[in-house]
């Protein structure tokens, strides 16, 4: 019944921002979901409630992704794996190194400096769309991008700026180079590449999102952010689709305004627009 009471008098938000900062305080040794909603002043099951709805994740996964931003601040100030992964709260080096791929999008160490270690493959061809670049590491794509090659080795540069080698090579990415100017030329309506990119927990839910809706159809960022259960989150899908490294492979020119309006894009409106032309096109012939 106290719970109860202390429900209807604690107004969501206030209650969110409460749990937040209990979490944020208590990276290094971690707390169970009942902690946490008791220095909320909620029950625990309608923390976990409020968490999914405004927040679109639990409050575990704001913890793991509070621990990965103080991981990757601790290592870009100059602090050892060993000792970053610590202070972040990761119980052991093992655990930060199992959810790296997820999290970082390659292993701490190599993160540690922007892409500390990194070998980068590259090249730049042409296509409709003006040229293209892309890059990967030894496990996928990690950088495409539209436009000037001057721009785009320069944005390539600046996202691994600590990489161990960004070399040129158009012959090993041959076959990923295909597979993307074919849904560019219209040939395939889909791409299916193995990825290498770092992303918190709400960027994975929104990329996620954006993969599920179908080439030739848009979403708002609103009814985006609906689906995920954050019915008030639009700016901070906006904010995903424009962080998304692998524009085309995920695809955010999708994320539309409420009003119908294209928002923005990375690599210019002209493409987005004439991207959703394409797909409307090759979802017209299926």
């Amino acid at each position: 019944m106290k719970a109860a009471v202390m429900e209807k008098q604690q107004k969501p938000l206030d209650a969110i921002a409460a749990a937040c900062a209990f979490l944020e305080e208590r990276l290094e040794e971690g707390a169970s979901l009942s902690e946490v909603a008791q220095a909320a002043g909620l029950s625990p099951w309608y923390l976990q409630r409020l968490f999914k709805k405004h927040l679109g994740i639990s409050p575990r996964e704001y913890l793991d992704a509070k621990r990965a931003e103080r991981l990757r601040a601790e290592l870009r100030q100059g602090e050892g794996v060993a000792s970053a992964t610590y202070g972040a709260g990761f119980g052991s080096s093992s655990r930060v190194y199992e959810r790296a791929a997820q999290q970082l999008g390659m292993t701490p160490a190599s993160y540690a400096k922007g892409g500390a270690g990194a070998e980068i493959a590259y090249t730049v061809v042409p296509s409709p769309f003006g040229g293209l670049l892309v890059a990967a590491t030894a496990k996928g794509v990690c950088f495409v991008a539209l436009g000037e090659e001057e721009r785009m080795l320069r944005e390539l540069g600046e996202e691994f700026p600590q990489a161990k080698r960004i070399e040129r090579d158009d012959a090993l990415l041959a076959p990923a180079v295909e597979d993307i100017l074919d849904y560019l030329k219209g040939q395939t309506p889909h791409l299916d590449l193995p990825l290498d990119i770092r992303m918190t927990a709400f960027q994975r839910r929104v990329w996620q999102e954006l993969l599920a809706i179908p080439a030739g159809e848009t979403r708002s960022y609103r009814e985006i952010a609906e689906a995920l259960g954050v019915p008030q989150g639009q700016r901070a899908v906006g904010t995903a689709c424009a962080t998304n490294p692998v524009s085309l492979l995920i695809p955010c020119h999708r994320a539309k305004r409420t009003d119908g309006g294209l928002g923005g894009y990375r690599w210019g409106l002209p493409r987005k627009e004439a991207l959703l032309a394409l797909e409307k096109r090759l979802a017209a012939k299926a």
